[in-house]
């Protein structure tokens, strides 16, 4: 028996709030209405703050993968060389799809513990001075490892050597947890999900493109009918679709919009960014390791964390799934049975991530797992810190 609230501290889905469940909970209306065509349209203006572009964002019922597939048949071509980024489990799966669909995939390896090397990109583009690569196409967060890549810096990398490939961005477990600028960056597609950032239940795929992407997506060879942009974008115009969207998941997207925009994206991004080191100070008082080792590189969505050798990963899972009613995520292709994932995204606060470090801990104890207590009260330490410095301005402003 299992009682109290389960912690779904997986890296996604990540637990879907309250307020967005009581906002689905709403009977299906006519996706011909004008009713309907107020709520499409809320939701593409306001898709475009989170993803923050002026340009289109098209909302497809599907999962990330989709909107993956989405990004590649509407502006590559069969032959066409891209150059990707190993740097773990989905950007492999992504060059996987690639394949599939004809496309040549130069595949920089990587050892799966960082983010993309902006200067190994440009030494590689640099190389291509023939232009033969259409589009550089990298995974802002891994999922799988807890690294981020710095898309800031690939895109200043790219213009350095003035190269004209399309920039293509994985943003599935990014987007509304880490600062993110599609226009900002100039990346051509921008690819997501709903049950991230978003704090939704899996169902809606999104692309931000470019001008330049449309471009390049009247000019490919790539046979497509449902993951056609410029078929969303015609009826999108007036907040309508093509086909029949997933209307109650578009409710509760409007509320997850207004929630993010109430706490203002920079607080979010803070909030992500506080907890993450939180966790990170927890696992290395542990005397555990992080998988990422860049510092500049540490996910404010997720700690992947090394499990001593010789101890079962996927064993001390179970132990804190039996006895505190906690999910932790497994590891993934390359590192599975070697690393467990924490996630802090969506939904999560000082004392929500606070209970998942309890709940950690206590598990490695009872697994008979070998690290330093207390690593929980390192996390609460430095959380305090961020409260005292609130409490302290508001007493001068008061007291002024």
């Amino acid at each position: 028996m299992r009682q109290g609230r389960h912690f779904l501290q997986i890296p996604g889905p990540s637990p879907v709030p309250d307020r967005i469940l009581r906002a689905m909970d709403m009977p299906v209306i006519d996706h011909r209405s004008a009713e309907f065509g107020q709520l499409g349209r809320t939701v593409l203006e306001g898709s475009q703050k989170i993803f923050q572009t002026s340009g289109p964002v098209v909302i497809f019922p599907s999962s990330g993968t989709g909107a993956w597939e989405a990004a590649i048949v509407n502006t590559l071509s069969p032959g066409d060389q891209v150059l990707m980024v190993e740097t773990g489990h989905f950007a492999t799966l992504w060059r996987q799809m690639a394949a599939r669909w004809g496309i040549d995939v130069d595949f920089m390896p990587g050892d799966w513990r960082r983010g993309a090397d902006p200067a190994a990109i440009e030494d590689r583009l640099a190389r291509d001075t023939s232009h033969v690569l259409k589009a550089v196409m990298v995974v802002h967060n891994e999922t799988s490892t807890g690294a981020i890549s710095r898309i800031g810096e690939i895109r200043a990398a790219m213009d350095r050597v003035g190269h004209p490939a399309l920039l293509m961005v994985d943003t599935i477990s990014s987007l509304g947890s880490v600062d993110y600028r599609h226009d900002e960056w100039r990346v051509d597609v921008s690819v997501s999900c709903s049950q991230k950032g978003f704090m939704l239940p899996p169902g809606l795929g999104f692309n931000a493109i470019s001008d330049k992407a449309r471009t390049a997506a009247k000019n490919n060879r790539m046979p497509r009918s449902y993951w056609d942009w410029e078929e969303m974008l015609k009826p999108n115009a007036n907040g309508f679709f093509p086909y029949t969207p997933a209307t109650n998941l578009l409710y509760g997207l409007r509320e997850a919009i207004t929630m993010l925009m109430e706490e203002g994206l920079a607080n979010v991004f803070a909030r992500h960014q506080r907890l993450a080191a939180a966790t990170r100070a927890a696992v290395n008082h542990w005397g555990l390791e992080v998988l990422c080792q860049e510092p500049k590189d540490f996910s404010p969505v997720l700690t992947a964390v090394v499990m001593p050798p010789g101890y079962d990963v996927d064993q001390f899972r179970k132990v804190v799934l039996d006895n505190y009613n906690m999910s932790l995520g497994s590891g993934l292709s390359k590192v599975a049975g070697k690393v467990f994932r924490i996630g802090h995204l969506g939904e999560c606060n000082e004392l929500t991530l606070l209970a998942a470090l309890t709940g950690v801990e206590m598990g490695l104890s009872v697994a008979g797992i070998p690290h330093r207590a207390g690593g929980v009260e390192v996390a609460m330490k430095l959380l305090e810190q961020r409260t005292e410095a609130n409490s302290a301005a508001h007493l001068k402003v008061v007291g002024s």
